[in-house]
């Protein structure tokens, strides 16, 4: 699933390119996402001109002229792409957007577990999925945002306290285990048991892995692309995450692999503890 500096790289390359362009029409070729989109979707954005591209968590906001907004999650294979009209759509192109100059954004995502929605500007802080989401890594206070206070009353592994939006918006599977590996902490670790120290070291160094990765376009292993349908480069230098029995770039013993609910977790057992 696109996580933080994928959603982040989307915003960057599509907010150059689609910054003052107006919405010819939409066409939704198929309403059956996670939450079906709504029959007035392609309505309430025709004829409107897209202001910026903004991110919340995991969720891109494209600002749209008349205090609109067009909302949208990638899920497990969802990309959001600029491309010339001429272009033959394809398969699971689930939404095309044409824009006055030629060039369409097209939503792709053929597992369908993204996510579509349109509504008033004003409705968007009270909308459900965005409503309960924690503090952003990338915003300035982050380090200072209360992540201790959450762990200490945690009895969850600290992989999976990482994982919950409500605790920090943006992060998944790749990057908690990243985070975890540079911050010396393994991920089966009760989070009630790190102390302040620990948890802080993890909240430092959050923000300095994900906008490394957001300059390296992201990670890549299968569908994610950035709005120029490009892949991203991190994949190259994860440290432990999806490196099971390939040497620790550091000390170089073997990374392990445990499952922790449905998900993998990735450890050096020497670096981590």
């Amino acid at each position: 699933m696109p996580e933080l500096p994928e959603v982040e790289t989307v915003r960057r390359t599509l907010g150059a390119l689609v910054a003052g362009r107006r919405i010819i029409r939409v066409d939704v070729l198929e309403a059956r996402l996670r939450i079906r989109v709504a029959r007035d979707f392609a309505s309430f954005l025709s004829g409107r001109t897209i202001v910026d591209v903004q991110r919340r968590g995991k969720y891109l906001l494209l600002i749209l002229d008349e205090k609109r907004v067009w909302v949208t999650h990638l899920g497990m294979s969802g990309k959001l792409i600029y491309v010339n009209a001429e272009r033959r759509r394809e398969a699971h192109d689930h939404i095309c957007a044409v824009l006055e100059n030629g060039f369409e954004l097209r939503y792709h995502d053929p597992r369908r577990f993204g996510l579509a929605a349109a509504m008033p500007l004003g409705k968007l802080p009270s909308w459900p999925p965005l409503r309960g989401l924690g503090p952003d890594p990338l915003d300035a206070d982050f380090a200072v945002g209360g992540l201790y206070q959450r762990a200490r009353k945690s009895q969850r592994k600290i992989r999976d306290l990482l994982l919950d939006q409500k605790v920090v918006a943006g992060l998944g599977n790749i990057y908690s285990n990243e985070l975890l590996f540079y911050a010396g902490i393994r991920p089966t670790v009760r989070a009630y048991k790190l102390s302040r120290q620990r948890v802080d070291k993890i909240a430092a160094i959050a923000p300095r892995l994900l906008r490394e990765a957001i300059d390296w376009g992201g990670t890549s292993f299968s569908d994610y692309r950035d709005g120029q349908d490009r892949q991203g480069e991190f994949q190259a230098r994860l440290s432990v995450y999806g490196r099971e029995g390939e040497p620790c770039r550091r000390c170089e013993h073997a990374i392990k692999r445990v499952a922790l609910g449905n998900r993998s977790a990735f450890y050096c057992p020497s670096c981590q503890s």
